[in-house]
């Protein structure tokens, strides 16, 4: 008898799933923002899908995740259970702090999600069209002021790119760099900025109770359920998606790339994770391996030559 409950017991443990890795994930940046929610949206996907046991999220705030880069670096070397969220807005921070550790120092895996951007003003503003804010900006451009994320971010490229559009000198943009979502919105809602930027997902609670006004959408075409232009449609060729990616550590052997390139293969085909994308309004842009390796390489030679035409980056 004993000997057959040994046997069960032994049995039941090996009938228990067999976890890859008990992952840790950085998002470097304040909780509540873009990088932070998809952080603990990985953590709850990789959990509830069985992928991974038990997974912690840590948050190193700063200059647009160019602190958070750096411990990352150089604390996780060779760690294959390490992982850290970053994006669109990190290419941009890292040229304008001229950061030493750039994601050559990391292991890039895979781009996992999209977000267009909105331009919003207070609902108590003046300006009730996208043609209103440009012809504010034509007239006395540094009189207009945005505010966003970090400097040299999605939210300040796009502005960039829409004085270009509207020609207007882009060196001329009164841009406020805030660095969290929750301060940058505190100061569009009491009217301290002319308008704010930011992806849609952080202002559609707002646009929604009426406390916030919907200008345009930086997407190619209409994005359904959303009523607001884009700004092409206004007039102005800009079209710009804020992406968001997943990093593991640097110095991996080629197998341990390919086991954590598997799992956030598993993550994003899973249910919840494709639940997930629905619930935030986020674009499912999934890409990985050298096919990701090559656009990044693209996204950061096209974001330094915004940069350049901003002057943020000489």
């Amino acid at each position: 008898m004993k000997h057959f409950f040994l046997a069960s017991i032994l049995a039941g443990a090996l009938a228990l799933p067999a976890y890859a890795a008990d992952y840790t994930i950085m998002a470097p940046a304040a909780p509540g923002g873009g990088w932070d929610q998809t952080a603990r949206s990985l953590q709850t996907a990789l959990q509830q899908e069985k992928i991974s046991g038990n997974v912690q999220v840590m948050n190193v705030p700063g200059a647009g995740g160019t602190i958070g880069i750096a411990q990352f670096a150089s604390q996780q070397k060779g760690k294959p259970n390490a992982l850290m969220v970053g994006g669109y807005v990190m290419v941009g921070a890292i040229l304008t702090n001229k950061s030493p550790v750039t994601l050559k120092d990391v292991t890039p895996i895979a781009r996992l999600t999209g977000e267009y951007e909105a331009i919003v003003v207070p609902a108590s503003s003046d300006i009730k069209t996208i043609g209103d804010l440009v012809a504010k900006l034509k007239a006395n451009p540094g009189a207009v002021s945005w505010g966003g994320g970090s400097a040299g971010g999605t939210d300040h490229i796009l502005v960039g790119l829409l004085a270009k559009a509207a020609g207007v000198d882009p060196t001329k943009i009164n841009y406020i760099a805030f660095s969290g979502g929750g301060e940058a919105l505190a100061a569009i809602l009491g009217s301290q900025v002319t308008a704010g930027v930011s992806s849609y997902g952080e202002f559609e609670s707002q646009v929604k109770a009426g406390t916030l006004r919907l200008l345009a959408l930086s997407a190619d075409k209409k994005i359904e359920g959303v009523d607001a232009p884009t700004l092409k449609e206004s007039g102005f060729d800009v079209v710009l998606q804020n992406w968001r990616m997943v990093a593991a550590a640097p110095g991996l052997s080629a197998e341990q790339k390919k086991a954590i390139q598997g799992d956030v293969e598993k993550l994003v085909k899973s249910k919840t994770w494709q639940e997930t994308l629905k619930t935030k309004g986020w674009a499912d842009t999934y890409l990985s391996g050298d096919a990701f390796d090559a656009q990044l390489a693209k996204d950061i030679s096209a974001t330094e030559a915004v940069l350049k035409d901003i002057g943020l980056v000489k």
